[in-house]
């Protein structure tokens, strides 16, 4: 299993060097219009009504769906200085082949 370090690692990358998509409803944008490359959400979001669907989505548009502990973190690797449900990872920039890693790995 990709662990949260390089899950965050990634979104880091992408953010600098490609595209990336943060919170919910950005995400689930993104998703269904066939963007993202990589989606990861938080595991202590609440409600967790908030991403549950995610999952769901990412199954049926065939996209990679990776879970971290916390939104602090996801916001941190994002960019952002508060925390974040979800982030889509849009265009992989440097970060495609940690992206590829990710995705392969379960």
């Amino acid at each position: 299993m990709a662990d949260d370090a390089k899950i965050l690692e990634a979104i880091e990358i992408a953010r600098t060097t490609g595209k990336i998509r943060k919170g919910a409803n950005e995400t689930t944008k993104a998703i269904e219009k066939g963007q993202a490359k990589l989606v990861v959400y938080a595991d202590d979001v609440s409600p967790k009504e908030v991403v549950m669907h995610l999952p769901l989505l990412c199954k049926d548009k065939n996209v990679p769906c990776r879970k971290v502990a916390k939104k602090d973190d996801l916001g941190a690797a994002a960019g952002l200085a508060v925390p974040t449900a979800a982030v889509a990872i849009v265009k992989e920039g440097d970060a495609k082949a940690a992206v590829e890693d990710i995705a392969r790995s379960p």
